[in-house]
């Protein structure tokens, strides 16, 4: 039953987010599949023992390429898919955490979190940028058979 509660919630999150950022309507489900497809991947392995930092930047690699392959298929920019897709693997509530034992003067807690955070932002965009590296290998390929 939790995976199916990972599943719904994934997926509401990435299209909601995709209301909030002005995607077209026709593309909301996908944002939202891709937001939940990248999420139950970093569950399940965050589950399976994988640290998080590698779970995150494997899930924003997928993420990553289903956009890749959504803004082909649906004729739309990348950037819906990425930003709705990614909006679950954002650390918001250890930056929260963060922030609140900076604030009760807990510095050690405070910066274990915030490297924490800093780490799976950094493992995001390793994963974002995963996206336009295959895309630029594609294109060249692509120009290579003409």
């Amino acid at each position: 039953m939790d995976i199916f509660a990972q599943l719904v919630t994934s997926f509401i999150a990435s299209a909601a987010f995709g209301i909030l950022f002005n995607t077209p309507k026709r593309a909301l489900i996908q944002c939202g599949l891709v937001g939940m497809i990248g999420w139950i991947v970093y569950y399940v392995l965050v589950a399976q023992g994988l640290h998080v930092v590698p779970a995150t930047i494997l899930a924003a690699m997928l993420v990553a390429l289903l956009s890749y392959f959504c803004s082909k298929i649906y004729r739309m920019p990348i950037i819906i898919f990425n930003v709705s897709g990614i909006i679950p693997l954002v650390p918001g509530g250890s930056a929260y955490n963060a922030m609140r034992h900076f604030v009760i003067n807990d510095y050690y807690t405070a910066v274990q979190l915030s490297t924490k955070v800093m780490l799976l932002s950094g493992g995001i965009a390793i994963g974002l940028m995963f996206s336009e590296v295959i895309s630029q290998v594609v294109r060249k390929i692509a120009a290579a058979k003409r």
